[in-house]
């Protein structure tokens, strides 16, 4: 016959039990919210990776970057643009681009046009880079005005020089590129930069982010897509709310190089600065209508 000591135990260890299975829960509530951010603080790429939710670059002005193992993604700053970005208007075919004033490094190159034609439905973007050239299928179709957007930065050089500054690893498979002001060297909180505007995301529904797939990196905020993107090599559990942009048709292999490289100054999830230095050497994107 059981004693009340001995149902002191039980009742103990059961408590214990609910106490590590919330905490499981937990863990896997914040791996499913795993989001990338960008902020005034660091653009970030935000993964739960075993116990810890691993802060990756992808925004602009600063995302968040340093989320700690017992802590939730956040932002580094609640600033947020005065006036929101509106998506795309069939009726006068235009994008509602607007002045990010949440701070960060600004390139300032200026603002896209607003007006966008969705013709052709697809363009191609080749990054030309230190490791050969990757070249992603951009969806313009479906995500014009990031399309124009990126064009328009291109145009601009604006990503010319700059390196990719956040990689993840085999649980997390995103390199994040895109911030001019990135030393990619494992000690600076690299991802806070921008052009100085940001547009509303688009694409979302129904969107994953599997091998293959080109993305554009934003803050837990709606309307914060800026100049920031990741380069999928893997299968990604995020939630719908970045923009796909294109496909990769070319370049998975170079990926794939720079993941076996590891990381450098791994931030205790796996992430940090790739070893393989990828620099961005020049954009161009081209398509006929």
């Amino acid at each position: 016959m059981a004693t009340g000591k001995d149902r002191q135990k039980q009742l103990a260890r059961e408590h214990y039990e609910r106490q590590i299975q919330r905490r499981v829960e937990r863990e896997q509530r914040a791996k499913r919210n795993a989001i990338i951010g960008s902020t005034v603080g660091v653009v970030v790429v935000v993964g739960g990776i075993v116990t810890a939710v691993a802060l990756m670059g992808g925004g602009d002005t600063k995302s968040e970057a340093a989320a700690t193992p017992t802590q939730p993604a956040q932002e580094t700053a609640s600033a947020s643009p005065a006036a929101q970005p509106k998506p795309y208007d069939a009726g006068t075919g235009t994008c509602g681009y607007v002045a990010d004033t949440a701070g960060g490094n600004v390139k300032d190159v200026g603002m896209p046009p607003a007006k966008v034609k969705l013709t052709p439905a697809t363009k191609t973007m080749t990054l030309k880079t230190n490791l050969g050239d990757i070249v992603v299928k951009l969806d313009n179709a479906k995500a014009p005005c990031t399309v124009n957007s990126l064009q328009f930065l291109a145009g601009k050089k604006y990503y010319d020089g700059s390196k990719c500054h956040r990689l993840g690893n085999d649980k997390f498979p995103m390199l994040q590129c895109g911030d001019p002001s990135a030393k990619a060297d494992g000690k600076s909180m690299d991802g806070s930069g921008g052009p100085g505007y940001v547009m509303a995301e688009e694409n979302l529904e129904g969107a994953t982010y599997k091998r293959g797939v080109m993305a554009m990196a934003k803050t837990q905020a709606p309307g914060t897509t800026g100049s920031q993107f990741f380069l999928v090599y893997g299968d990604i559990g995020l939630t719908p709310d970045y923009t796909p942009v294109g496909t990769i048709t070319k370049g998975l292999d170079i990926l794939d190089k720079v993941n076996k490289a590891g990381v450098l100054g791994d931030a205790g999830d796996g992430t940090g600065a790739p070893k393989e230095t990828i620099e961005i050497k020049d954009v161009t994107i081209a398509g006929k209508s």
